[in-house]
């Protein structure tokens, strides 16, 4: 063999090789179907227009108690207020997970233009603007996400108590908010039973690809009875199974509710 024919060959197969390996990968690289809107019109719900924000205030660990003191004396004012078109949904403490924490979950009944309105009329408030100075004080650092929520899902209501709260948080991987949905759609039928599903919700601002499922439970032995007694109903283990890599992190939060919080 000439070497002018080796160096021929060569040639024609290192030029082949990318060809033969992007074919290769073609085989194994999960496609996504064009979407012809954004998820959150594919997910939200259609009947209403609510947003919702969920805050995430660290508290310094001896203000906790002056903290939910001063919440719980002006928070349900702007709750109860029909000038405000805000509700308060829960508002609690993080018992297991993160310490010395407050979580708050609002609805916005009418979308931005809601929450615009609320948070102009609130820079109006003197009341409030002395709230949120003297919590200032009281905080280590604080966060918050806008929401919506899953077309699926119990819409959040309030209940009576007592309970403790679960409030999973997922995130996902970007592009498979569509995916979790489909497949969400079909497993909370198996989460039903004992009326612990309280709300499900994606992030619009805030952490993208966020999910959050909020429950109910009576207690921690009853929500580990409940979550035991969903893997005995067929079909949640394939829903589990292929729900499972589309996460690339995820936390629980165990939670009190305050005195005021209209979920109990």
């Amino acid at each position: 063999m000439t070497l002018s024919l080796l160096f021929h060959r060569r040639l024609t197969s290192s030029g082949n090789r990318p060809r033969e390996d992007s074919w290769l990968k073609s085989l194994f690289v999960r496609k996504v179907d064009p979407r012809k809107d954004a998820h959150s019109n594919l997910l939200a719900k259609k009947e209403t227009s609510s947003l919702y924000k969920l805050q995430f205030h660290n508290v310094k660990p001896e203000c906790l108690e002056a903290y939910n003191k001063i919440c719980q004396e002006v928070l349900p004012k702007i709750h109860e207020d029909k000038h405000y078109p805000c509700t308060l949904v829960g508002t609690w403490n993080t018992w297991y997970g993160e310490q010395d924490q407050a979580v708050h979950l609002w609805r916005y009944e009418g979308g931005y233009p809601a929450l615009t309105e609320v948070m102009n009329k609130l820079r109006e408030n003197q009341e409030f603007l002395e709230f949120r100075k003297a919590r200032s004080d009281m905080l280590l650092s604080r966060k918050n996400q806008l929401l919506l929520e899953f077309s699926f899902w119990n819409e959040p209501v309030p209940r009576s108590g007592p309970n403790i709260y679960e409030l999973r948080s997922y995130q996902l991987r970007p592009g498979t908010m569509i995916e979790w949905g489909n497949y969400w759609a079909r497993a909370i039928r198996f989460r039903q039973d004992n009326n612990e599903a309280v709300g499900g919700f994606f992030s619009q601002i805030g952490q993208l690809y966020m999910v959050h499922h909020l429950w109910a439970y009576k207690d921690l032995q009853t929500r580990e009875d409940i979550r035991n007694a969903a893997w005995h109903k067929h079909g949640w283990e394939e829903l589990v199974y292929y729900t499972v890599p589309l996460i690339q992190e995820m936390e629980s939060r165990i939670m009190i509710p305050l005195k005021t919080s209209p979920l109990q």
